[in-house]
């Protein structure tokens, strides 16, 4: 199912989701949820890159590493797991004239079409109206596993690359499906919003 179809039928299951309540409380939690879901969202940027205890955010080739920090990498990729973690910074864009909200966000990170790891955001968001907000997502995953049988500088030329100082320019995709509560009941976006690195063009 497209990801346009999903957006009509979540917009359509609001008025249904909301009969058996009343007061202004939950029409105002349905039209945040309805604002959501005309929300635009991009991966605005990735910060604080980490590399089995090495930060890498300010090197800008790997000659820029330390014997130490060379050191603590070659540890990493002989031991039994090789850490990677970073922080992604989602914007999401509120074209409506009230707020937009969420009270849970799953997600699924794609880095260069291979899929790296997922999470849950397990707490409330809100994206203010005719505005933008950053959600700051952590994550941190195992490149052993993400990236089996490649050597230590390709996995390390690959993390230069999440930095913007690699040689090539990395894709990032993420999935996300959020949920909104309504009078202490969860409705979840059927299917996933696909999130690239650019707004949606209207």
């Amino acid at each position: 199912m497209s990801q346009s179809r999903h957006l009509i039928i979540f917009i359509l299951l609001l008025p249904l989701f909301a009969i058996p309540f009343s007061g202004c409380g939950v029409a105002k939690q349905a039209r945040q949820v309805s604002n959501l879901a005309k929300c635009d969202f991009r991966i605005q940027s990735v910060q604080n890159v980490n590399l089995a205890g090495v930060e890498l955010q300010y090197i800008h080739s790997i000659s820029d590493l330390g014997m130490g920090d060379v050191a603590r990498i070659l540890a990493g990729f002989t031991g039994p797991t090789f850490p990677l973690s970073l922080q992604l910074n989602l914007e999401g864009r509120n074209p409506n004239p009230e707020e937009a909200g969420l009270n849970r966000l799953e997600w699924i990170l794609f880095i260069d079409d291979i899929q790296m790891t997922s999470g849950l955001l397990d707490k409330p968001f809100m994206i203010p109206a005719l505005s933008s907000s950053t959600i700051p997502m952590e994550v941190g995953l195992d490149l052993k596993q993400v990236l089996s049988g490649k050597s230590a500088n390709a996995m390390l030329n690959f993390c230069m690359n999440l930095t913007g100082t690699g040689s090539t320019p990395t894709r990032f995709k993420i999935k996300l499906k959020p949920t909104m509560v309504i009078a202490g009941s969860a409705l979840t976006y059927p299917g996933y919003i696909t999130v690239h690195t650019t707004y949606t063009s209207k």
